[in-house]
């Protein structure tokens, strides 16, 4: 499961089900074989796999984002629950779509409803949109007869997983937009301003300071080298992309490493507990076996270490030991997680000790957040002030020396 986070392509499809009725849709993979092949394990011919353009997608124009997908399941959650079809359903939502993308794939999802497929299956031909975890809950849902109730389940828990992403995003953004302004900044110094500075130095005929020589140094440095240097910026952005993207290892060293610093790692170390929690309370509470609950939460964790772990738990239930005996060997679960957990397998009552741990990481990963942004604030302009305002004190140090000559 933790290996579909590094799946990137996304690839157009068309088939035949086994009704012979043509389908299409979109789905993310390696390559045209593992596409064709997960089609058949659906029961649809494949006909034609193509991959997605990046750049001249219609995606593109009207890409679908995990929280379009959240106001979806609360949209139709709420239907069904008001007792309305669930054709009809779709036909309100989709037609009343303002995202065009969105109104694309709810009346394709509600044609292949109406012709007689079931919403799991459906909604499985759309893996691009509608992950395992969401399949395999509507199906409990279809199977139980309690569809509206597990829609339900699934909005909250998509509506709390996009607001944790929210926060965490929040945590990285500001400090990495304030060290890209204050890099720019500092390049357009060194290459515009410094040189007309130094040209006036010239005609002091003394000897600067050090601290200003070591600017101009500098200076002449990024005009003669700004395209190599540059370069070498792109290289890593590339670079790093490309790993994140292509290589298993390179996530697993990434996420272990970014786990491991200050502040930050503790944040996201809370957000994947709080994940696993939702996600598996989710599961459970909707009927879905213990160990192939385990099997959908390992994609849902957001951190490679965390999803290697709950396999790691998935398999040791399997053989008979207890949830929280597993959790306690990865070496990863706070013990009060581990006693929440113990607490809720004795009583029967799994699903809702791991919802009440879930809520408790959640505000835990908004208190420091919060708490982190105004720590950052108050860092990130000194930093940036020292930055600038040392470049500035360095080019008027000669008129300031001068001056006290005369």
């Amino acid at each position: 499961m933790a290996e579909k986070a590094l799946q990137q392509d996304v690839f157009n499809w068309v088939g035949t089900d086994k009704r012979g009725t043509r389908v299409k849709g979109k789905t993310r993979g390696s390559n045209p074989a593992l596409i064709k092949a997960n089609l058949r394990k659906q029961g649809i011919k494949p006909l034609k796999v193509s991959k997605q353009s990046a750049l001249f997608s219609k995606q593109g124009k009207t890409k679908i984002t995990p929280k379009d997908i959240a106001v979806f399941f609360r949209q139709l959650a709420t239907m069904l629950q008001a007792g309305v079809p669930l054709v009809q359903a779709f036909d309100i939502i989709g037609k009343g779509n303002e995202h065009r993308g969105m109104r694309e794939l709810l009346m394709q999802i509600r044609n292949e409803v109406e012709s007689g497929t079931s919403l799991a299956q459906t909604l499985g031909k759309h893996h691009l949109y509608f992950d395992d975890l969401v399949c395999n809950l509507v199906n409990a849902g279809e199977q139980a007869g309690i569809l509206e109730n597990l829609l339900d389940k699934i909005a909250t828990y998509k509506e709390k997983t996009e607001a944790l992403k929210s926060k965490i995003k929040k945590a990285m953004f500001y400090p990495i937009a304030v060290i890209v302004v204050a890099v720019v900044v500092t390049a357009i110094l060194l290459i515009f301003v410094v040189p007309s500075f130094e040209a006036l130095f010239k005609g002091f005929g003394a000897d600067l300071p050090a601290f200003t020589r070591m600017v101009l140094n500098l200076s002449a440095f990024v005009q003669q080298w700004w395209l190599g240097i540059l370069g070498v910026i792109i290289a890593c952005v590339v670079g790093f992309s490309q790993g994140k993207k292509r290589s298993r290892k390179f996530n697993h060293l990434l996420d272990r490493m970014v786990l491991k610093v200050p502040i930050v790692g503790a944040i996201l170390n809370k957000a994947a507990i709080a994940r696993y929690a939702r996600t598996l309370s989710t599961m459970f509470a909707a009927g879905v076996p213990l160990v192939e609950a385990l099997d959908s939460v390992s994609g849902a964790t957001g951190n490679i270490v965390y999803a290697d772990a709950v396999l790691q738990i998935r398999d040791s239930v399997a053989t008979g030991q207890q949830l929280q005996f597993a959790m306690n060997q990865t070496g990863l679960f706070p013990n009060m997680v581990e006693q929440m957990v113990a607490i809720g397998e004795e009583s029967g009552s799994l699903d809702s000790m791991l919802a009440k741990v879930a809520d408790f990481f959640e505000q835990e990963v908004d208190d420091a957040v919060d708490a982190l942004s105004s720590l950052l604030e108050p860092i990130i302009m000194s930093i940036l002030g020292t930055l600038i305002g040392g470049l500035i004190i360095a080019m008027y140090l000669p008129i300031f020396k001068l001056g006290s000559v005369i």
